[in-house]
C-alpha cells in the first residue's frame, strides 16, 4: 500500500538463478502479516501451521513460520499457494492484492 516497492534481485550461482523481493522497508517478504493474522484468526501456533504445510509436502519448521511472520525470511514461489490453501485464503489475499481474503 501506499509507498511499498520492491526490488528484485537476481543472483547467479547454484542453482542458477534466485530472485529476492525486498519492500522499501527491508522486509524479506510481503506476505508475513498476512499470514501471522490468518493463523491468529484460526486460533493456529506456529507449529500447527508447520505441520499444515508439512502434510501438504513443504519441509518447514515453526522457526521458519516466525520468520515470515516477521518478515526475515524469503517465501519462494511454491510455498505462497501452499500457505493460501492450508489457511483457505487467496494467494491474491496474501499479497495484499485484494482486501478480501477470499478473492
Amino acid at each position: 500500500a501506499g509507498n511499498d516497492f520492491c526490488f528484485i534481485v537476481f543472483r547467479y550461482a547454484s542453482p542458477p538463478t534466485v530472485f529476492h523481493c525486498y519492500n522499501g522497508y527491508g522486509k524479506k517478504n510481503i506476505s508475513g502479516e498476512r499470514i501471522r493474522k490468518e493463523r491468529k484468526r484460526q486460533k493456529l501456533s506456529q507449529t500447527d501451521l508447520a505441520a499444515k504445510m508439512q502434510v501438504e509436502g513443504i519441509i518447514i519448521e515453526r522457526e521458519s513460520i516466525s520468520r515470515i511472520e516477521i518478515g526475515t525470511r524469503f517465501i519462494p514461489d511454491y510455498e505462497l499457494p501452499v500457505f493460501a490453501k492450508v489457511l483457505d485464503v487467496s494467494v491474491h489475499w496474501l499479497l495484499g492484492l485484494t482486501d478480501n481474503p477470499n478473492e
